[in-house]
């Protein structure tokens, strides 16, 4: 089982690592897989063997390493996620893995040309319930059809809210996110790799009680102890999650 390096380690060892540094570089893969294996998970059933995934999500991850930089303001795993996943679609786009339907391309090809006759017309961005009126398409299919074609949106790609505002890159608009933890979707990954740095008997302990709603004196009768043992281990393995979550 990887341990899991603090904010502070991480920062440290992808300075090596962009530095030459392989055995950082080796740490830093072994320390991250669990989220690369997470986000995989969501790729499976398209064609692609498991490992072959987390090879090519492992891809995204040195990306990530050789890309990041502190002054982003953003965790690396946060920076790290859509690297990751990114990846993936691309080696599924230009594999051919991802399939887009002849109906969905005519529909975008129909929504492009609405959006461009209407941009004009109006002299802004059309919404969808315009986009609907024009095309004859429900909103629901719209939106299918332009999600279907999107290629996968780089983190350095310039953004503009309105025409008065400055240009940014996307990466501007994650540094929003909380300092004091990450981002809902982050942590949501990261929740398998804190419960695999608990001891068996605690990861078991908060399963049974958080995740199948178990009481304290169902789960010392599982497990073979008293109650007040039950207690005081879910106190302090809440603890040293707290802990693992802040770093």
């Amino acid at each position: 089982m990887s341990e899991l390096l603090s904010h502070e380690q991480t920062l440290e060892m992808i300075k090596r690592a962009q530095a030459g540094d392989d055995s950082s570089n080796e740490q830093l893969i072994v320390s991250n897989i669990a989220l690369v294996k997470s986000i995989v998970k969501g790729y499976l059933g398209r064609g692609i063997d498991y490992d072959d995934l987390v090879q090519i999500g492992s891809i995204g991850l040195l990306k990530a390493i050789k890309g990041y930089d502190e002054s982003y303001n953003v965790r690396f795993s946060t920076y790290a996620v859509p690297m990751i996943s990114g990846e993936i679609k691309r080696f599924m786009r230009d594999d051919g893995m991802i399939k887009v339907s002849r109906s969905l391309k005519e529909n975008s090809i129909k929504i492009f040309r609405a959006q461009e006759r209407l941009k004009i017309s109006l002299n802004r961005d059309p919404d969808l319930s315009e986009l609907s009126e024009v095309t004859g398409l429900s909103t629901e299919d719209i939106v299918e059809a332009m999600e279907a074609v999107r290629d996968p949106i780089s983190i350095y790609e310039p953004v503009c809210h309105d025409k008065d505002s400055k240009p940014a890159l996307l990466l501007d608009t994650m540094q929003d996110i909380s300092v004091k933890e990450d981002s809902r979707i982050v942590d949501e990954l990261l929740v398998e790799q804190l419960l695999n740095s608990l001891t068996e008997r605690e990861r078991k302990i908060v399963l049974l009680r958080f995740f199948r709603d178990k009481t304290q004196s169902e789960i010392a009768s599982l497990i073979g102890v008293s109650q007040v043992q039950v207690s005081r281990i879910i106190a302090r393995t809440i603890e040293k999650l707290k802990k693992l979550a802040e770093e």
